[in-house]
C-alpha cells in the first residue's frame, strides 16, 4: 500500500479495482487508478489538498450519466459524491441538497413535502450537482428555474453563489467554463402543491420514459443537445438513422437522440457514430447538432 493511498483512506473509500466501463450509465471506459469516496465535504477537501500535492487529475463524478469515457485506462482519480455526500433536506418551500443527492431522490422527497416544479427532473438518473453543472432540463423546464443558490468549493474556499452568478444558458452553467470549482450543495426554491396532482404527474411522465425511451440499454441519455429551430430527434429521424449502428453503438428504434451501448460499444465506436450523426445532419439541413454528453480523456 503506497503512501497516497494511505492518506486517502483516512478521509475516504478507495477503491483500484472500478473502471469507467462499472460507474457510468454509458458502460464505456477504462480501467481507473483510485475511485474515491469521501466521507464528507470536509474529508473531500483533504482528498483534493492529497491529490494536489501528489500531482493526481481527478474527475469529480456522480452517478456518471451524461458523460463517455476514453477506453484507455485513467491515471488519476475519479471521486464520486453520490456514496456520502448525499443528504437533502426540507425547510418550507425551499429543498437543500448536496451534490451527490440522486435528482429523482430530490423529487420525490419533494412530493412527500407537497413541493411542487421538481417534476421534471424525476427521471433524470444523476445527481444534484451533475444537474446543476449541466443545467439539466425536460419538458422545457430546467434547473436553473429553480436554483436561489449552489454552494461551491472554489480555490480553497466554500461559498455562496447566487442563481445570477452562475451563468445559466440552455444546457450550460458557469462550472463548465471553471472545472476546477465543484459543487457541494444546492438550494431550491419550490412551492406548496397538490399531493394528488404531483403524484399523478410523477406518474405520468414515468409512463412515458418507459414508452419513450430504451431504458433497456446502457445510454448517457439524450446525446445532442435542440437546436434553436428543431428538436435533435426529429433531425436525426430526418436523416433516416434510427438503427444504424457502428461497432456496437446504435441509434436507438426507440427514440432517435439516444446512442445507445448496443453490443459492447468502445469509445471509438460511439464517436464514430456520433460524428456521423453530425455529419449527415450538416448536409442535409445546415445545422451544427452539438453533443450534449461531455466526453472525458477522448482523443
Amino acid at each position: 500500500m503506497n503512501d497516497i493511498l494511505k492518506k486517502l483512506e483516512q478521509f475516504s473509500i478507495v477503491d483500484q479495482s472500478k473502471s469507467f466501463r462499472e460507474i457510468t450509465t454509458l458502460r464505456i471506459g477504462g480501467k481507473i487508478k483510485y475511485v474515491i469516496y469521501p466521507k464528507n465535504i470536509v474529508a473531500l477537501g483533504q482528498v483534493l489538498d492529497i491529490l494536489k500535492e501528489n500531482n493526481v487529475e481527478y474527475k469529480i463524478l456522480g452517478k456518471g450519466s451524461n458523460i463517455l469515457c476514453s477506453d484507455s485506462d485513467y491515471d488519476g482519480a475519479v471521486i464520486k459524491l453520490d456514496r456520502f455526500i448525499s443528504s437533502s433536506y426540507v425547510e418550507g418551500e425551499y429543498l437543500i441538497a448536496e451534490a451527490g443527492t440522486s435528482i429523482i431522490a430530490a423529487s420525490n422527497l419533494a412530493m412527500r413535502y407537497c413541493l411542487s416544479n421538481l417534476e421534471f427532473a424525476s427521471g433524470i438518473p444523476g445527481t444534484v450537482g451533475g444537474c446543476i453543472y449541466m443545467n439539466a432540463g425536460a419538458y422545457k423546464h430546467s434547473m436553473s428555474d429553480i436554483v436561489t443558490e449552489v454552494f461551491v468549493f472554489i480555490n480553497g474556499e466554500c461559498k455562496w453563489l447566487k442563481n445570477e452568478e452562475l451563468d445559466f444558458s440552455y444546457r450550460h452553467s458557469i462550472f463548465q467554463s471553471h472545472p476546477d470549482w465543484i459543487i457541494l450543495a444546492v438550494k431550491l426554491k419550490l412551492e406548496k402543491g397538490d399531493p394528488e396532482e404531483i403524484f399523478a404527474l410523477l406518474s405520468r411522465r414515468r409512463e412515458r420514459r418507459l414508452a419513450t425511451q430504451p431504458l433497456n440499454y446502457p445510454s448517457a441519455g439524450s446525446t445532442f443537445r435542440n437546436s434553436p429551430s428543431h428538436s435533435a430527434w426529429e433531425l436525426i429521424d430526418g436523416i433516416n438513422f434510427r438503427g444504424r449502428q457502428v461497432g456496437g453503438a446504435m441509434v436507438s428504434e426507440k427514440h432517435a437522440n439516444f446512442l445507445i451501448n448496443y453490443n459492447h460499444a468502445s469509445c471509438n465506436d460511439f464517436i464514430a457514430l456520433a460524428t456521423e450523426v453530425q455529419a449527415k445532419v450538416k448536409e442535409k439541413y445546415n445545422i451544427d447538432l452539438l453533443m450534449e454528453v461531455e466526453k472525458f480523456n477522448c482523443k
